[in-house]
């Protein structure tokens, strides 16, 4: 059996780059919540394992990590370390390992030294547009094509006479 590949994502390098995260710069929250969910969907869908760096630089806050499930895992640096330092050590355990190993930033810093580690490499708008790709097939395999139904269903046609009588009743007595 294949061994699933390992994507690593530099967080904050991925909200600046999609012109829908970036949008939620004002709460950060939210657009590190929209994009956890988009790739959690992604890694499921491709088999990937996942891990979403951010780094917590400029805080004092200590290094914590999140594991929703076995293939998908969130890390928050801690106080003086960046995410790029911590990408290129993830990088290099998994390329020792054996494991082939992606890399979504558009980090020029960090480009050169995970090519050097042995992996690969995609900028951040590239790597949303495989996202959406995906999430096409992903509409298209499980959803289907989308059909509005023919004839409007109104509540009106599922009550009792009695009911529909009653609520007609009280709709006259408030006008």
């Amino acid at each position: 059996m294949r061994r699933r590949e390992h994507y690593i994502i530099d967080g904050y390098n991925v909200i600046h780059a999609w012109p829908e995260l970036k949008a939620l710069q004002s709460n950060l929250s939210e657009a590190r919540d929209r994009l956890i969910h988009v790739l959690s969907e992604y890694g499921a869908y491709e088999n990937l394992d996942i891990t979403i760096v951010f780094d917590a630089l400029f805080t004092e806050d200590e290094e914590h990590t999140e594991k929703p499930h076995q293939h998908f895992e969130i890390i928050y640096t801690g106080a003086g370390e960046t995410a790029d330092s911590r990408i290129e050590r993830i990088a290099y355990e998994s390329v020792r390992r054996g494991r082939e190993v992606h890399v979504v930033s558009s980090d020029g810093a960090v480009e050169s030294v995970i090519l050097g580690a042995g992996a690969y490499r995609h900028p951040s708008a590239e790597f949303r547009r495989a996202v959406r790709k995906a999430k096409k097939q992903i509409q298209q395999e499980y959803l289907g094509p989308v059909t509005l139904p023919l004839v409007r269903n109104e509540v009106g046609g599922q009550l009792d006479a009695d009911t529909s009588a009653k609520l007609d009743a009280f709709r006259k007595r408030r006008d």
